[in-house]
């Protein structure tokens, strides 16, 4: 009989236990913190910060003007293209970004698969190990997202143009129920085909990778080869999926008030460096933004790895989870994640002792002469 995807919560709660608890190194829970971050496992919810920028003001003395202009006035055209030109710059570098990162992100999701497995994080040794294979996933999130993307912009694009073709835009409030019916109807697919998007996403980085290490394949034949594999038993990847949404809604829950305490060892020291800088008289210009941008992108990323920091045990255990649900289903993980108990070792007789050597004969004694 099959594990059920109950059964395999307590198992992955040990193995997590074993890995991170039983003998602590910091070395590696610091590793597996980067690994964490570059392979997608943050188990945080989306946190806001008001805008800080729009609430510290200081009036001019004798003036009563307010520290920051007005909106369009003493337009620059030159001050104009500098910031456009920023702007040109920060979009062409956030997609250059996102596929640099979407490679990196491949890569380390066989190096968090292999550390799991053997309770061991080496990213120079890992990064050299799964290179390939990371290539050929990428291959595949590359297709995901332009697949999704296309059939997102379908989905939300085709209703509007019908819209707009029937003349129900013009005429707004005579097709104001058909309208909001349309909207809240297209809402509900969207959301549907979201989560059907996100399901695809967790069966590719819980049970494809472990097939395109274990078996060399690309991206395709993986596919092919666990879909083989869930005919089979359907309803338990079904209730695979319902817990673990369940246990990443608890786990986000948990671990963002977690992160609070790091988040304010970054947010309080970068708000007084802001009043600090609004004190002084520092206005925006292309040089105050830039060094903006370059100090809250290393705050940034500080944030996120302390955070990721906090989420070291999750990181752990939900690709311990996933592995030990699939290991039932998939027996070359299964003979890893539990290996057969070495044969004992054959009993070698005793050792009869030898009776005690004798001691060699003695010469005769010679004759007495006469």
């Amino acid at each position: 009989m099959s594990v059920s995807a109950v059964d395999c919560v307590q198992p992955a709660l040990q193995h997590t236990r074993q890995q991170l608890f039983s003998r602590f190194r910091f070395s590696q829970w610091m590793r597996l913190a980067l690994v964490g971050i570059l392979a997608g496992e943050l188990y945080v919810g989306s946190c806001g910060f008001g805008n800080l920028g729009n609430s510290w003001q200081r009036p001019r003395i004798g003036t009563g003007q307010e520290f920051v202009p007005p909106p369009f006035s003493h337009i620059d055209p030159a001050r104009i293209a500098q910031f456009a030109g920023l702007i040109f710059a920060a979009v062409l570098l956030a997609i250059v970004l996102f596929f640099v990162f979407l490679y990196i992100n491949s890569v380390f999701r066989f190096i968090l698969f292999e550390s799991v497995l053997r309770r061991e994080c080496s990213i120079g040794d890992g990064w050299q190990r799964w290179h390939r294979a990371g290539r050929r996933y990428f291959l595949w999130q590359l297709v995901l997202a332009i697949s999704s993307s296309i059939f997102l912009g379908v989905l939300i694009g085709v209703p509007f143009m019908m819209m707009g073709a029937s003349g129900w835009t013009k005429d707004f409030p005579k097709h104001l129920a058909g309208l909001a019916g349309g909207i809240i109807l297209l809402l509900g697919v969207l959301a549907v085909s979201l989560l059907a998007v996100w399901v695809v996403k967790v069966f590719g980085k819980d049970f494809l990778v472990p097939i395109m290490a274990l078996e060399d394949l690309d991206f395709a034949d993986g596919w092919s080869r666990l879909l083989g594999l869930m005919r089979a038993e359907p309803g338990a990847y079904a209730v695979y999926i319902l817990l673990k949404i369940a246990m990443t809604i608890a786990a986000m829950i948990c671990f963002t008030i977690a992160a609070i305490f790091p988040i304010l060892i970054i947010a309080i020291p970068s708000a007084l460096v802001f009043v600090a800088g609004a004190a002084a008289g520092l206005g925006w210009t292309v040089a105050t933004v830039t060094l903006t941008i370059v100090l809250g992108t290393m705050a940034f990323l500080l944030l996120i790895y302390l955070i990721a920091c906090v989420c070291v045990p999750a990181t752990v255990f939900f690709p311990a989870y996933a592995m030990y649900f699939f290991a039932a289903r998939y027996p070359t993980l299964g003979a890893l994640l539990n290996p057969a108990p070495a044969p004992p070792a054959p009993e070698t007789p005793p050792a009869v002792e030898a009776p005690p050597s004798m001691p060699p004969p003695m010469p005769p004694e010679p004759e007495p002469i006469g």
